[in-house]
């Protein structure tokens, strides 16, 4: 059976060296032909004019995944906590259900839950339907079932000695929870959020229903944007030529995008466990 394992752990190996082969071989030319500089900060993104800029599809994935962690990684620990620690059994057994059923509900659902839902009552009541703010609001909602489900397994992880010793000492429910529980699960806490992140950069569908989609730079979260993803989508189907060889080079610049966040978290957790 270890060579069984072998194989499969090797074509997992294999399956991610071919991706950023191909990415790295049909990209780095692009960037070459552009120049770095031009293609990482220009501004203006116009294929008709051969004009490459992706700065604003940078920035406006930054922001969205910024929103989208504001909003959603404090909701999801406490609802992990409170399922945890907190919540009754009667009431756990329906919650339980319906964070799984979060999870699985497809993205294009939850685009048509924002088009349909967040954008009218955002444009009404704070000026900002297609926009920053929406797409925050909603990506903050999609990463919520991981956060949830992984930030719970972890604190449920704890051995209980740890809780029980903290009431010993005289410490309250509370106090015992957020500062000896909470503290002994943050590896997994700290992979929900890496999870979490790599969930919303990675969105697509979702976001180019509500964010608006203008390859312009926000001047505040009520604008619209365009985000990294959304880019490549909407517009690789008719690409060719120079054009689409930038939006694969858009590609590898979103995989080392998420790859300086995972080796980010990844360093900031062996800090913490020294």
């Amino acid at each position: 059976m270890k060579y069984v394992f072998l194989f499969a752990a090797c074509i997992s190996i294999l399956a991610v060296a071919l991706i950023c082969y191909f990415l790295f071989v049909n990209g780095i030319p692009a960037i070459k032909e552009i120049g770095v500089t031009d293609f990482i900060f220009g501004k203006v993104w116009k294929p008709g004019n051969d004009k490459y800029g992706i700065l604003p599809m940078i920035l406006g994935s930054i922001y969205v995944t910024a929103g989208a962690i504001i909003v959603g990684v404090p909701i999801g620990i406490l609802m992990a906590v409170f399922m945890a620690k907190y919540c009754p059994k009667k009431i756990y057994r329906f919650i339980k259900p319906a964070v799984d059923l979060l999870a699985g509900i497809p993205s294009i659902v939850y685009g048509f839950f924002g088009l349909v839902v967040m954008v009218p009552f955002m444009r009404d009541n704070f000026d900002a339907g297609y926009s920053v703010l929406t797409a925050s609001l909603l990506l903050g909602i999609m990463i919520l079932p991981t956060i949830i489900g992984v930030s719970e397994s972890a604190i449920r992880a704890v051995p209980d000695s740890y809780y029980e010793g903290a009431l010993a000492l005289g410490a309250t429910h509370e106090r015992s929870v957020f500062k000896t529980v909470l503290p002994a699960a943050k590896s997994g806490i700290f992979a929900a959020v890496v999870l979490g992140i790599g969930r919303a950069v990675g969105e697509t569908m979702a976001v180019i229903m509500v964010a608006g989609n203008q390859p312009i730079i926000p001047e505040s979260i009520c604008d619209g944007v365009r985000t990294l993803t959304s880019n490549i989508v909407m517009e690789m189907g008719y690409a060719t030529d120079l054009h689409r060889e930038a939006l694969i080079a858009t590609g590898v610049v979103l995989f080392i995008f998420i790859l300086i966040i995972n080796i980010s978290f990844s360093l900031l957790k062996r800090r913490d466990n020294k």
